[in-house]
């Protein structure tokens, strides 16, 4: 079974937007729309306080523009999860019947004494 990972990412916008001394999402606006994009007060505070699942191609390259940063200092992919195989799964192929025995739990019913 090939190894499975979860992908997540990191949004550094707040970061990047410290680093240039730009502290109010509101700052953020007029140099958006100077480079044509135009969005409203809410859409501009949530893409600098939360994690935008999806951002136009426009509005990353022009806030790479404003920030004068690359994709990578605002968007940084990182490994969530990832699965491991187990040291006592059996391999691809083996039968599991002709393995060693093993301590199987078994699943009991307790049943009181006056049913």
């Amino acid at each position: 079974m090939p190894e499975q990972r979860r992908i997540g990412y990191n949004w550094n916008l707040r970061q990047m937007m410290a680093k240039r001394n730009l502290w109010k999402s509101t700052e953020l606006m007029p140099l958006l729309r100077a480079r044509g994009i135009s969005l409203s007060e809410a859409q501009v505070w949530r893409l600098v306080t939360g994690t935008p699942e999806r951002i136009p191609a426009r509005t990353f390259a022009a806030l790479c523009d404003i920030l004068d940063c690359t994709p990578n200092d605002l968007f940084e992919p990182v490994v969530e999860m990832q699965s491991v195989r187990r040291a006592n799964a059996p391999a691809i192929g083996d039968d599991p019947a002709s393995s060693k025995p093993s301590n199987i739990s078994h699943r009991i019913k307790l049943v009181r004494d006056d049913e």
